[in-house]
């Protein structure tokens, strides 16, 4: 890997995450807790003194990555690719909502990376779908500065899929 350092940012709490709501691919608002994490994070990211910022283009990331985009006085790119896994017919549910309606599946979910929800995606999928992100970035500063620092700004489990695809973990 060319880039030096590749700093994986969570977006900050949303009103889905105090209701145990899952969000995947709806937007939700940052509250005030998650607004406080981003701007308290933002001047640790400028520290690293990042070349580029990447988001999700959900709303809870963007708001995350304009906070630390003004601490950094940087741009931010969008990518839809550096979205949450799309939760189809669970979205906006909670654990308990989904169980009564698909008994067992929130447990073959967590134990199977292949397996998607209904009219979802896998966390697979997921990584297919983020890991071009980095490997474009790999390739664009390969020939460039070696301390390159890129700040992507997303969300827990496609951070948790990232990682385990760039280091070949199952």
């Amino acid at each position: 890997m060319s880039l030096r350092r590749l700093v994986l940012l969570r977006h900050g709490q949303t009103d889905y995450n105090v209701g145990g709501r899952m969000q995947g691919h709806l937007d939700s608002m940052l509250t005030e807790t998650g607004v406080e994490q981003a701007a308290s994070v933002a001047p640790e990211i400028a520290r690293l003194v990042p070349d580029r910022l990447i988001s999700s283009d959900l709303k809870r990331a963007v708001d995350t990555a304009d906070l630390v985009s003004a601490a950094c006085g940087l741009p931010v790119k969008y990518d839809a690719r550096l979205r949450e896994t799309h939760l189809g017919e669970w979205q906006g549910r909670t654990v308990a909502e989904i169980e009564d309606g698909w008994p067992g599946a929130i447990a073959t979910w967590r134990s199977d990376p292949g397996w998607a929800p209904p009219g979802g995606e896998s966390r697979i999928e997921v990584v297919r779908r983020s890991l071009p992100v980095v490997e474009e970035l790999d390739e664009e500063y390969a020939a460039g500065e070696p301390d390159t620092t890129v700040v992507l700004v997303a969300h827990g489990g496609l951070i948790a899929g990232l990682v385990c695809g760039l280091l070949a973990l199952p």
